[in-house]
């Protein structure tokens, strides 16, 4: 659904207190969140706005928001 949240509270509900932990505990999760929230932003905005870009610039972002995602989601699980 266009403009619709991807934040990792909203993706991944029953992690919040790790989410917030490892947050607070380990800087290089939460670089990589801050980047995630950004990109999540952007795509969003780009969306909801009906910015015009290319369709290769926003599957571009959304790729690497998943990327983001994946990595985020595996030190979660770690």
């Amino acid at each position: 659904m266009l403009g619709e949240s991807h934040d990792l509270l909203h993706e991944f509900p029953d992690l919040e207190q790790k989410i917030s932990a490892l947050r607070a505990e380990n800087p290089e999760f939460a670089k990589l969140m801050d980047k995630y929230d950004g990109l999540d932003a952007r795509v969003r905005n780009i969306e909801e706005l009906g910015t015009p870009v290319a369709d290769e610039t926003i599957e571009e972002l959304k790729k690497e928001r998943l990327q983001l995602k994946d990595s985020l989601y595996a030190m979660l699980r770690a």
